[in-house]
């Protein structure tokens, strides 16, 4: 049989195992991509691994999540992330210059490559082919180094579109409507492959929605073809020399397809506290709006803030709303205003903030005391917003705007406004002057601001562990939850500080908590999906650094576990779901003979020695898994391994 795009690109990138779902194998990474939240760590791991200069084909380092610079940190780490660029060979993006997703959607990413990013949402690039993987910071540092990055061989659903979609749909209801048949839980190990005929009435800015939320999903990465609709816009950012075109064969298998007519799809919006809680527009019209937001990686392309200014121009915002635009790069923003799309937006009452993450990270803009705030952004985890009462909406650039003209929930098809179309330019404005190239000095000198320290050490496993049940916490767990953003990012590079939030907004005291139990390990018991959303690697290093041990849990998502190995956290799950209703917080668990667990058992038996029974968890780890936990965390594994062949 012939193979479909992802089996293609994970074939020809090939470095260890076998293409059969399941099986771990070892591809071979071209890009990569960090950005100052996640960027700061990812190189202090690759400094340690003592590599004198990156081995990728192309690396980007972006600043854009922390762009405020509320006190000296921000702008310590950036200086630190500018002179680790010019010392080891990456492109810088310099605080301004605009999203890292977009950006590298405009100006680096290419169809059939692999790029792996220190953020969930890399899996943007599948909108122009690529195979885009978000992870945790140190595989990002692996594979700067030339190192594999390891997956589980996944398995494929096929989306077929067809049809096209009709006035005032989009491509954020076909991925809100995607979350509404597939959830946010139970997609670990699956890549999204789209298709048919449907998928040729979508340019690349919408293309590339549907695969930045496909995050959500909690799937690997999606990916769209190349085709030329992909070389236009390749071709309109001056970089068609790139193009390769990339289609499934005929006869290519899939472990599971999915059939939508793009036709009969209506406006929908997330509600909170979930991507995946998913209602029609109409449903809920007419209930009040305080806060409109438009912008993220999701939805602040060139297109989506033309549509924007032409739905609102010559109008007047409401009084008691506020209405928030980002445009997502330096070159959206240069071109709105060439237009004058900024200068309608303006006159309508906007309020325009850089080109970066901001408020989608709870970085500025938080709402009102119970508000509704409807935004075009991934994510509406509660509290991640800024303000823990506020109830935050999820919905296209059309109904948020919709909202922002009313004043109240609106559906865009009930305006009665007719939109001339809005297509992709022949050109865009190319200006990569806030994009700093490799530099070709050798004796640079890294800047290191009081703020910034080494990754935390850790030792070995010990063969046995007596631990107490630091925290349990129900389903759906974010790392939000457990490593707050926000104002508390400034401290990404400093891990003992860091560590003082770590659950802060379910239980401010487990920092404490865990620091005076030092004659036990400390154990996190959690529901299902435990780790979903960002990709940040602190949700693991942290906890680490304060003891814990093992997380056991109904489920645990794939970037999360992958983080969890990486810092030596063993990752367990239930046999019997059952089991977790039975332990209480500060049950003491032991867990003899853990060493020859680890090294070779699918199952474990644990001791509770509060309530005297035992229970099974499953220990569903790759054999270099096994042998990461047993080292404590990849920086000892990286370590030994160069000993164990003589330097």
């Amino acid at each position: 049989m012939g193979l479909n795009i992802v089996q293609k690109i994970i074939k020809s990138h090939l470095l260890e195992g076998e293409l059969k779902a399941g099986k771990i194998v070892g591809i071979k990474i071209d890009q990569t991509l960090t950005q100052d939240a996640t960027g700061t760590m990812t190189y202090l791991e690759f400094e340690a691994m003592d590599v004198p200069e990156i081995k990728t084909e192309l690396s980007v380092s972006y600043v854009d999540h922390n762009t405020s610079q509320m006190g000296f940190e921000n702008a310590d780490d950036h200086k630190y992330l500018r002179t680790i660029a010019e010392k080891y060979g990456l492109y810088y993006s310099r605080a301004g210059n605009g999203i890292c997703h977009q950006v590298q959607l405009e100006r680096f990413g290419l169809p059939g490559k692999t790029l792996l990013g220190s953020d969930s949402h890399t899996p943007t690039g599948g909108g122009i082919g690529m195979l885009a993987i978000g992870s945790g910071g140190l595989d990002v540092a692996r594979a700067l180094a030339g190192l594999p990055f390891y997956i589980s061989f996944p398995k494929v659903l096929k989306v077929n579109l067809s049809g096209r979609l009709s006035p005032w749909v989009t491509a954020k209801d076909v991925i809100l409507y995607i979350l509404e048949l597939l959830s946010t839980k139970g997609n670990v190990g699956w890549m999204v492959e789209y298709g048919g005929h449907g998928v040729r009435t979508l340019g690349v800015p919408e293309r590339s929605t549907i695969t930045n939320m496909g995050a959500e999903l909690g799937v690997t990465s999606s990916v769209f073809p190349s085709d030329d609709i992909t070389l236009s816009f390749l071709r309109s950012q001056g970089r068609e020399e790139g193009w390769i075109e990339l289609h499934a064969a005929d006869d290519a298998e899939y472990d599971r397809i999915i059939d939508i007519d793009l036709s009969i799809l209506e406006p929908r919006i997330a509600t909170p506290h979930s991507p995946g809680n998913i209602s029609l527009v109409k449903e809920l019209a007419g209930k009040k709006v305080d806060q409109v937001c438009i912008g993220s990686c999701t939805n602040s392309s060139y297109k989506d803030l033309m549509t924007v200014a032409q739905m609102v121009k010559g109008k007047r915002l409401p009084a008691g709303v506020s209405f928030v635009v980002a445009p997502g790069s330096k070159q959206v923003l240069e071109m709105i205003t060439e237009s004058g799309a900024l200068s309608d937006l303006i006159s309508f009452g906007a309020r325009i903030m850089e080109s970066a993450c901001g408020f989608c990270i709870g970085n500025g803009q938080a709402p009102a005391t119970n508000a509704v705030s409807v935004r075009t952004n991934n994510r509406n985890f509660k509290g991640r917003s800024g303000t823990q009462s506020a109830g935050i909406y999820l919905a296209s650039p059309e109904t948020a705007a919709a909202c922002a003209i009313t004043g109240v929930i609106t559906d865009p098809r009930d305006l009665g406004i007719k939109l001339s179309e809005i297509s992709i330019p022949e050109k865009f404005k190319i200006d990569d002057s806030m994009i700093i190239p490799p530099s070709k000095k050798k004796d640079v000198e890294i800047y290191r601001g009081p703020n910034i320290g080494d990754p935390p050490s850790s030792e070995p496993l010990p063969d046995s562990l007596v631990g107490e049940v630091t925290l349990k916490v129900e389903d759906k767990i974010t790392t939000d939850h457990i490593m707050p953003a926000g104002i508390r990012l400034k401290y990404r590079s400093n891990i003992p500080k860091y560590s003082e939030f770590v659950f802060e907004p379910v239980d401010p005291t487990f920092p404490e908590r865990c620091l005076s139990n030092k004659e036990k390990a400390n154990i996190i018991v959690a529901g299902l999906s435990y780790g979903q959303g960002s990709s940040r690697e602190h949700a693991a290093i942290c906890p680490a650094y304060l003891g814990v041990k093992a997380v056991i849990a109904k489920s645990i998502e794939r970037i999360h576990w992958a983080n969890l190995v990486n810092f030596g956290i063993i990752p367990m799950m239930f046999v019997d779901e059952n089991d977790y209703d039975e332990i209480e917080q500060s049950d003491e668990l032991s867990m003899k003979d853990i060493t020859k667990a680890v090294k070779c058992e699918e199952t474990f038996i644990i001791r509770n020695v509060t309530k005297n029974y035992d229970f099974k968890v499953k220990l569903e780890l790759s054999k270099r898994e096994r042998e990461i936990i047993l080292a404590g965390g990849v920086l000892n594994y990286i370590s030994n391994s160069k000993s164990n062949k003589g330097g």
